[in-house]
């Protein structure tokens, strides 16, 4: 748990039944709920002992892992691990359809509008707002985290896949084409995430797979990323060294499939590599000290300690580290839900206004995206609801829980827990140690 001294300067993390003992004994408030943090009310910063925790970070196109671990001489222990869900998506397809509404009311000739000239232009180093948001969105949580624990350093991912290496098709001979070197991560892992670390030819999954040239080596076929993928052993014992186009004749729709899904970039590296150094210098603003690594690094890392994959688990073998000796059960998910809309009115389909939006966001003090404990003595939805809450005028609110959405909950029977901040939290299990 994150801990705060009595001026709300962060103290070391403390284990959860250190945190309970303390609120127990009336030392310390509860500070925030989600994620938890307490504030003593009888320690200050200067009088205590501060060791200073560091913070690992796995961005990512629609994930991005968040780790605050301890350690020294090349030894982790993590102690609170976050996956942030980014809605950059969501913000890419509002923007497409504000703009096909636009469009269309334009050719329409519904109303003159005076031509428009080609001279506008972007600034240097601008984003798109999908890309932004990703950027926008790690800087604030990690800002977060320096006010709730003390950071020392950040470890980001500088580069997840070095899409222009990969290109350039240098040949995959001997261990590395067997069993990868570090330099032979970066190919394996970009193939996995592109193919869904499925067999391609099959589908299996869980197995062990190997690269695959669609066009054989022996038939003039070279070692760029566009002309590999993955198969497992007993597709790829039995393609050999034909080519696709005949391995796949009785399969047209999966040929087809095959051969688009190659030339094409992995969209969610592209995404990444467009944001590298942008993130790189939001960090280093901070004032913190940055370092930064390799996707491929983190994978080997992961190989040597044994540890699934997973966002936050990556977060937490990013860059040099010799062992990890712990990590949490428990990952708290944020998800980006944003705080509302600009637009005042909702349009039909072609794009006109279709009704108006309330002004007013608070209705008996409650406002949608709130952090909320409902207690419902009895009836159908009898029981305690914890979740974020959806506001009506009329009194009657939904709770959106880890188990699904209760509707149909009086105001009266809701207490506040946290004020709305754009984040919807939920938590599930890390992933177990590979054995």
């Amino acid at each position: 748990m994150f801990v705060l001294d009595a001026h709300g300067h962060p103290l070391d993390p403390c284990h959860p039944a250190r945190a309970r003992r303390l609120l127990a004994a009336g030392r310390a408030v509860v500070a925030r709920h989600t994620p938890f943090v307490i504030r003593l009310k009888d320690r200050s910063a200067a009088d205590s002992t501060v060791a200073g925790v560091q913070v690992g970070i796995d961005p990512g196109s629609k994930h991005t892992g968040l780790a605050v671990f301890t350690g020294h001489e090349g030894s982790r222990a993590g102690r609170y691990v976050i996956q942030l869900d980014h809605r950059g998506a969501l913000i890419r397809d509002r923007l497409t359809s504000r703009a096909a509404y636009r469009r269309g009311r334009r050719w329409r000739n519904l109303r003159y509008r005076s031509p428009r000239f080609l001279n506008r232009t972007t600034p240097k180093g601008w984003l798109a707002p999908s890309l932004r948001h990703r950027v926008d969105t790690t800087v604030s949580w990690v800002a977060r985290l320096t006010r709730w624990a003390p950071v020392a350093a950040v470890h980001v991912e500088k580069v997840s896949f070095d899409t222009h290496a990969l290109s350039a098709g240098r040949p995959l001979e001997g261990a590395e084409y067997q069993q990868g070197t570090l330099a032979g991560y970066e190919v394996r892992e970009y193939l996995l995430a592109k193919w869904g670390r499925t067999c391609v030819y099959c589908g299996a999954s869980d197995v062990p797979l190997n690269l695959d040239h669609i066009h054989p080596r022996s038939r003039g076929g070279s070692d760029r990323v566009s002309n590999l993928t993955l198969a497992c052993i007993p597709c790829n014992q039995t393609k050999s060294a034909a080519p696709v186009q005949e391995f796949l004749k009785d399969k047209p729709a999966l040929l087809t499939k095959i051969l688009k899904q190659a030339k094409a970039p992995l969209r969610d590296a592209a995404a990444v590599n467009a944001t590298r150094w942008v993130l790189w210098r939001a960090l280093e603003a901070t004032g913190l000290s940055v370092h930064t690594a390799s996707g491929g690094r983190t994978k080997w890392n992961r190989s040597r300690t044994g540890a699934p994959k997973s966002h936050t688990l990556d977060a937490l073998h990013v860059g040099e580290l010799e062992t990890v000796t712990a990590w949490p059960s428990t990952v708290l998910v944020v998800t980006a839900t944003g705080r509302g809309a600009y637009a005042r009115t909702t349009p039909d389909r072609y794009g006109f206004p279709r009704l108006l939006r309330s002004r007013i966001k608070l209705r008996h003090g409650f406002q949608t995206g709130d952090l909320v404990r409902a207690n419902v003595p009895a009836g159908k939805k009898a029981g305690v609801h914890t979740g974020r809450v959806l506001v009506r005028s009329s009194g009657s609110f939904d709770i959106t829980t880890r188990h699904g959405r209760v509707t149909g909950i009086n105001h009266r029977h809701v207490r506040h827990l946290q004020r709305a901040d754009g984040y919807g939290y939920t938590t599930q299990k890390e992933a177990d140690r590979n054995d």
